[in-house]
């Protein structure tokens, strides 16, 4: 049975989903990214509480379509900006249809109407969020980052770094920790 899960956008996302899973007795044969595989059909009530168990940790099952698609395109645009470099990126919308199978169109227009943002937006949110992690982590120069993430220029993810956060990226990384966001608020 498969079963679409809302809000799992990194590697503790899923070990947190397959903790529930396990404790309510049900064999997973495959979990990734949005998604649970398990070995046997899930009875309605055992699936509603995992569904309640799900909901305290911010997670929660997805059964209509439109959500499912909406949540792909979320978990493909995180994987393409936490595990793409700098130097294999292709153009985003191409990336997208090609792992959905879907017109680019069609999915932003989906996206928007329902997330109330475009899908270029939200990964520019979400590669805000990197550069701020990687910021406080101190280990590479904003030039390897701007690499790293795509940008033509340390000029230009200053630039829109500055125009989402209001900070320089030199002013950020004295402040540390306290303005970063999960990926779920993203």
């Amino acid at each position: 049975m498969d079963i679409n899960i809302k809000n799992m956008v990194c590697q503790r996302c899923i070990l947190v989903v397959s903790q529930i899973f396990e404790r309510a007795g049900i064999e997973i044969e495959n979990i990734q990214l949005g998604k649970v595989k398990t070995t046997d059909e899930v009875a309605p009530d055992t699936l509603e509480q995992v569904d309640k168990s799900l909901k305290r940790m911010g997670f929660e099952i997805i059964n209509d379509s439109k959500g499912r698609l909406i949540e792909s395109i979320k978990n493909i645009t995180v994987d393409y900006v936490y595990h793409h470099s700098g130097e294999s990126k292709m153009n985003f919308s191409e990336y997208l249809t090609d792992k959905l199978n879907l017109d680019y169109p069609y999915l932003s227009s989906l996206f928007s109407s329902v997330e109330g943002t475009t899908i270029e937006k939200y990964m520019i949110s979400l590669k805000i969020e990197r550069v701020k992690e990687l910021l406080v982590y101190d280990e590479k120069t904003l030039s390897q980052i701007a690499w790293e993430l795509g940008y033509s220029s340390v000029a230009h993810l200053s630039g829109q770094f500055k125009k989402v956060t209001g900070f320089t990226t030199s002013y950020f990384k004295k402040l540390g920790e306290q303005n970063r966001k999960s990926i779920n608020d993203v």
